[in-house]
């Protein structure tokens, strides 16, 4: 997964990619000769005191340390551009996947892994790039070579490099095994403690009001010393890692005097050579750690790379057409339930049973029934937030899973149950279903909402800055800039879901009035809690077990339907309400 995901984001980069492998190997030959250079000075120049070649000698290696300087630096630069760009383009197919998402997709994984997965998960995909283009080609080429050169100084010392790097790739590989389950479980953690996070943040007004604060605060201490746990595993390990790699160095370093001081005392190598040979030495393992960085990313990032693929892998249930059907020209948003069953993945039962009733326009249906009985279902179905189980949902005449997603939006505005408003200004929220409406059809839809005093009285007006979630204005106030927000994309459908719960009577009463006379040739299904929003309503339906087992108008129930009849008295004699 990881190389496929690498291979596939870095093709619109390859003439970068191809630059930074070039620039490494120019940086890495003139490393390797460098050392050769330096011998060279040592053995013919200071030894016979031949003071021109030391210039001389002194002038090329200063010449290819500055190749080495230039070529290492733009080398550095052009993989810094190139694995920013591919993290830049993961990050946005992450993205997108997402947002093509079903509420069922978006359940399953959780929104807070969906995050992890699209930012942190990312980035350890990008650093591995980084890194990987930066040693590449730098750390293999180095080993190699330094062996070769090695040798050619004295093959008398070779067994040294023999013994330390396969010590060395012994340990590395060791400590590897043990990183990579650790890595899948940080991750998972990451998971968890941004889980919790996002919850309180959302939920801190329900957590002050039940003074739950304590209890809280232990639910984030536990994931953060389970994250904290792995975390002190991991460095550890990397505690061992360090001290090893120098350890063997070192060794190595001592080794190489030790045992080429004698064959210079023997006159079998020159000090030069035996300079150089402990340089190479040193590139040898220089290079190997490398590869421990290397080593020490890879895991991760494979783990990472699994997420993001899972991510990236899925197949969101609900699609667009490959030939989206259009609504005729003529039409008004009839909508129309046949025999429709859902049931969510799971479920031991259907939510939804044979659901069949038709929404006329310029009629306004309203839906009511008991907690749990489908009510917010049955109205997801219409803007194909899920896919009927069983039968067929229509607009127009076309069911809806032939129309595309666009086409869809066009014909149904809905205002979900929980209010929701995006950091921005009031006019972006509200251009939010209608980006070309112009800022009279605004105002003329904050009116209809009932919003318009306290929109008047902020600062900037349109222009007043709402917080993420609209948390800078109250409940109601969010509930109608909502109401606005979809009267304002005038579509065909209206879809209220439990929207008028948070305003008080008077207000409530004066916003459906307004709505009757602006929206009176739409399609509005409303779905209330609140007996008296729906006692106009032109026909009611009585949900109860996800069924429908009433229909008609308000006197029309009270006189027929139990069920009714029984959520009326519970908020209102039934004598008050007739």
């Amino acid at each position: 997964m990881l190389l496929r995901l690498i291979a596939q984001y870095s093709k619109p980069y390859a003439g970068w990619i191809v630059a930074v492998l070039l620039l490494q190997l120019a940086t890495t030959m003139a490393t390797l000769y460098l050392p050769s250079l330096n011998a060279s000075i040592i053995d013919e120049g200071v030894v016979s005191g031949d003071i021109d070649f030391i210039w001389r000698t002194g002038d090329v290696m200063l010449a290819v340390a500055l190749v080495q300087v230039l070529t290492a630096v733009a080398a550095v630069y052009f993989g810094a551009k190139t694995s920013m760009a591919i993290g830049r383009d993961l990050r946005r197919s992450v993205f997108h996947s997402v947002a093509a998402f079903s509420a069922r997709e978006v359940n399953e994984f959780g929104a807070p892994t969906l995050i992890t997965r699209g930012t942190n998960d990312v980035q350890q995909v990008q650093m591995l790039v980084l890194m990987g283009l930066n040693f590449m080609v730098t750390a293999p080429i180095m080993c190699i070579g330094g062996v070769i050169m090695a040798l050619q100084e004295d093959p008398g010392l070779s067994w040294l490099v023999w013994v330390s790097v396969p010590v060395l790739l012994l340990v590395v590989g060791f400590l590897v095994v043990k990183l990579m389950p650790l890595f899948r479980v940080m991750q998972e953690r990451i998971d968890g403690i941004n889980g919790v996070l996002r919850e309180q943040i959302t939920g801190i007004r329900v957590i002050r009001a039940f003074v739950r604060e304590p209890y809280e605060t232990e639910r984030f201490r536990e994931a953060n010393e389970k994250l904290t746990e792995t975390g002190v595993k991991v460095g550890q390990l990397f505690v061992l890692m360090f001290p090893v790699i120098g350890l063997i160095l070192h060794l190595a370093t001592a080794a190489v005097l030790w045992f080429g001081g004698q064959r210079v005392d023997a006159g079998d190598i020159q000090p030069g050579a035996l300079t150089a040979f402990l340089q190479y030495l040193l590139q040898i393992l220089m290079a190997v750690m490398m590869g421990t960085f290397m080593a020490m990313m890879i895991p991760r990032a494979l783990v990472c790379a699994e997420r993001i693929g899972e991510v990236l892998d899925v197949e969101p249930s609900l699609r667009d057409p490959e030939t989206g059907a259009e609504l005729p020209a003529a039409g008004r948003g009839r909508v129309e339930f046949r025999d429709v069953s859902f049931g969510y993945p799971g479920a031991e039962e259907p939510v939804l049973k044979d659901i069949s009733f038709t929404a006329e326009p310029g009629r306004t249906t309203a839906i009511i029934g008991s907690t749990g009985a489908g009510k917010t279902t049955l109205l997801n179905l219409i803007p194909r937030l899920y896919d009927a189980g069983g039968g067929q949902v229509l607009i127009d005449g076309v069911p809806v899973d032939r129309l595309t997603r666009e086409a869809l939006s066009e014909a149904v505005a809905a205002v979900p149950q929980k209010p929701y408003l995006f950091s921005g200004t009031i006019a972006s929220n509200l251009r939010y279903g209608a980006q070309g409406a112009t800022d009279e059809e605004l105002w003329e839809a904050l009116e209809i909402a009932q919003a318009t005093d306290f929109v008047r009285d902020k600062d900037g007006g349109l222009d007043a800055p709402i917080s993420q979630g609209g948390t800078n204005v109250s409940g109601g106030q969010r509930q109608r800039l909502c109401i606005a927000r979809a009267l304002a994309a005038r579509p065909s459908v209206y879809l209220f879901d439990d929207s008028f719960s948070a305003l008080d009577v008077a207000t409530d009463a004066r916003l459906r009035a307004a709505l009757k006379r602006s929206i009176a040739d739409a399609t509005v299904i409303l779905v209330a809690q609140r007996v008296a929003t729906i006692t106009e309503a032109d026909e009611i339906l009585v949900l109860d077990d996800g069924r429908i087992v009433g229909r008609g108008t308000h006197e029309q129930l009270l006189e027929t339907n139990e069920t009714y009849r029984e959520i009326v008295e519970s908020q209102i004699t039934a004598e008050e309400v007739a």
